[in-house]
């Protein structure tokens, strides 16, 4: 008597569910990424530095200032130096004072402290150094104690 030979069988998986969580993930991550880049301006060019690093514990209360400069397509600068604000609006770096008193209201109607909150400065590397001074000492005026600097990692 002849045996048949039986074909292997072949199991089907169906990738469909695997295909839609993969696309799911991928959204969430570009939302989230575009929500953190939104505060940054591309405008300013960090200086680069071989210790930056990303804060270990991510702050609960931050005020974002970007300092940098207009520039044309080849990259000259068009403009002196500049606050780009979060509202859309530019500020001359020496004259941010009313804007961080009205974030100090902000931060208050909110029930937080000016003590509290973090100034975040990320300030174009051709900045000269004093006007970063001059931000803080503003910083300091409206009532805000704490500060950190942006940079980017140095990458040899």
């Amino acid at each position: 008597m002849r045996i048949k030979k039986k074909e292997a069988a072949i199991a089907d998986v169906d990738m469909t569910p695997m295909i839609d969580i993969v696309f799911q993930l991928i959204a969430f991550f570009m939302v989230i990424t575009n929500f953190e880049n939104t505060r940054a301006d591309e405008r300013v060019k960090l200086p680069k530095d071989e210790l930056a690093k990303p804060p270990e514990i991510a702050r609960e209360d931050d005020l974002l200032l970007n300092i940098g400069y207009i520039r044309n397509q080849q990259g000259e600068k068009q403009s002196d130096a500049l606050l780009f604000y979060g509202d859309g609006e530019t500020y001359p770096v020496l004259e941010i004072g009313p804007v961080l008193e009205r974030e100090v209201k902000y931060f208050k109607d909110l029930g937080t402290e000016a003590d509290d909150v973090t100034i975040v400065i990320r300030s174009d590397a051709e900045i000269p150094t004093g006007l970063v001074q001059e931000t803080i000492k503003f910083s300091q005026e409206a009532g805000f104690s704490k500060f950190a600097l942006k940079a980017t990692q140095k990458v040899e």
